[in-house]
Parts: structure tokens; C-alpha cells; sequence
């Protein structure tokens, strides 16, 4: 068995599992302490390299797209010190790093492991239940329902409605957004049926961020273990009516040109509505729309 030990933790490595064990001292990220230990199938991992420097080195393993729930809901909340796959090292620990390195890169040739894309996690979400507090209120999940609670620096309409609360199978997506310098973040739920308004802030489904250590940690936590229960994104999305097999698929029935176009511009709208609000990207947004005008 491979093993190498740094200031944040202990990376072990079987064969078959890449184990990572956080440290318990106080330097070590609030986020790598709420995780806990993770544990790595060999299929998820994608690549595995060690950076030697001047007075040390950086061991950092790459998991596949898809693999990993966290990585999923933190998006680019992750840094440095809060990155559980990234382990800084003393100089003299080098040739165990690299020891270590050589032993994955062998595990992965012999099982012919890829590095593409998988279509279902790899790995488990963080344990429930779970809480984050943010600069209005809080949030908790316990692994079947997110509830929201509001403290007095809340909006005035998140503090009359009081307390939000809705179940796991009603969410159809989960968003973080860390907050940058001055500008403050959010974790935000989007619930079925129900439309976001354009700031988080007046969101009942969403608590603002104002991006402490602590605050942001937690956060993360609580978004990648909703995310690890819901659908994987390469799921394909639910349809309103089944498709048919693609040997015998029918053309659609035609619908009237007025019908087609008034269709059309509402889905357009909701589009950009929905790329306003940074819920999608730009090249989510041309994409879409692209999809959209072929499909009409």
C-alpha cells in the first residue's frame, strides 16, 4: 500500500481505493474537517501528478467529469486550502510522492481506466444532516428536505413569509455562487414550479453568502450533498410525453404558425431570463437557443 502524510493529511492508495484523510489541525481548510474522509475508486480517477518546488511539493490527483457530487456543486468555489484532491507536501516527503504518483499511474494502465466523462457519481456526497449559516440566515438539510431560516438582517418579505422549507424531489437544480471581494454570493434551490426572482436576496430559495471562511465551507458542504441526491446531469431530462424508438419515431403533428410563434418567444424569453440571472452561461445560452430555433 502507497501512503504519503502532509500538513492537511494522509493520502493512502490499496489498489483499488485512493483514500484522503484530512488533518485535525488548525490550519487545515474548514471544508476538508466537514467532508471528512473521502473515498476514491480507482474507475473516478482521471489523472495524478506531483509538483515538486523550492521548499516543497503539491500532490494533486483529477477526477473524471461527473465522478464527484462536490466538485459538481463547488464549481470554481474550491481554492487551494479548501481543494481535498490537492495535498501540499514537505520537501523531504518527494519521493514518496512520487512513489505514490508511479503506483496510481500503473493501477490505472492495468485496469485500462479512461478519463472521460462517467454518467453517474463515482463517489458519495457529504453525510447529513447538515447546516450552513450565511449572512441573512441559515440552511439545513437532513437528506429529504431543505429548510431555510431567516434572521433579522433578511429581506423584509423573506422575514414576513418566515421559514422555507421543500423536499429533495422537488429541486431541479442547485446553484452556488461564492462571493468576490465585495460582492456577495449565494446558495439558491430552484424548486419546481417556482420562478426565481432576479436577485437572491429577495429569493426565498436562496441564502445570501458574504463569504467568510466558515460560512462559505459550510455552504459548499450542504450544496454538494443535495446535489449527490438528485438526478445525474447526464441524466436526460424528464419528457413530457415518452419519446418514440428512434426507428419508428414520427414526424410531430403540425400546429398552427401562430401557436409555433407565440412558443417561441415565450421560450425565448424564459431563456434569457434565465441567462440574466447567471443561471445559464453564455455558450449555455447560444447553445440553447440554437436548440430551440431548430426545434421550431
Amino acid at each position: 500500500m502507497a501512503e504519503v502524510t502532509g500538513s492537511e493529511g494522509r493520502w493512502t492508495f490499496d489498489g483499488d481505493l485512493l483514500r484522503i484523510v484530512p488533518g485535525n489541525g488548525r490550519g487545515v481548510h474548514r471544508l476538508r474537517r466537514i467532508l471528512g474522509e473521502l473515498e476514491v475508486p480507482l474507475e473516478a480517477v482521471a489523472g495524478i501528478a506531483y509538483e515538486p518546488g523550492k521548499k516543497g511539493g503539491v500532490l494533486r490527483v483529477r477526477l473524471r467529469q461527473g465522478a464527484d457530487p462536490l466538485l459538481q456543486a463547488a464549481g470554481n468555489a474550491l481554492d487551494d486550502s479548501s481543494d481535498p484532491y490537492r495535498l501540499n507536501l514537505d520537501k523531504d516527503a518527494s519521493s514518496l510522492a512520487e512513489y505514490f504518483v508511479d503506483e496510481v499511474r500503473n493501477a490505472l494502465q492495468i485496469e485500462r481506466v479512461g478519463t472521460g466523462p462517467v454518467d453517474r457519481y463515482l463517489l458519495a456526497g457529504p453525510g447529513v444532516p447538515l447546516r450552513a449559516s450565511g449572512g441573512e440566515g441559515s440552511v439545513t438539510f437532513d437528506g429529504e428536505t431543505v429548510r431555510l431560516d431567516w434572521g433579522w438582517m433578511a429581506e423584509s418579505a423573506k422575514q414576513k413569509a418566515g421559514p422555507t422549507q421543500f423536499a429533495l424531489a422537488d429541486i431541479v437544480k442547485v446553484e452556488l455562487h461564492p462571493s468576490v471581494g465585495l460582492d456577495e454570493g449565494h446558495l439558491r434551490f430552484h424548486v419546481e414550479g417556482r420562478p426565481a426572482p432576479l436577485k437572491a436576496k429577495h429569493d426565498p430559495y436562496a441564502l445570501t453568502l458574504w463569504g467568510t471562511r466558515k460560512e462559505s465551507a459550510s455552504a459548499i458542504a450542504v450544496a454538494a450533498a443535495v446535489v449527490a441526491r438528485l438526478p445525474h446531469p447526464s441524466d436526460p431530462p424528464p419528457a413530457d410525453v415518452p419519446a418514440l424508438p428512434e426507428a419508428t419515431a414520427a414526424e410531430p403533428e403540425p400546429s398552427a404558425p401562430g401557436d409555433d410563434h407565440d412558443v417561441l418567444l415565450r421560450r425565448l424569453r424564459e431563456l434569457g431570463d434565465l441567462h440574466k440571472e447567471g443561471i445559464l452561461t453564455d455558450e449555455e445560452f447560444a447553445t440553447a437557443k440554437q436548440a430551440l430555433l431548430r426545434r421550431f
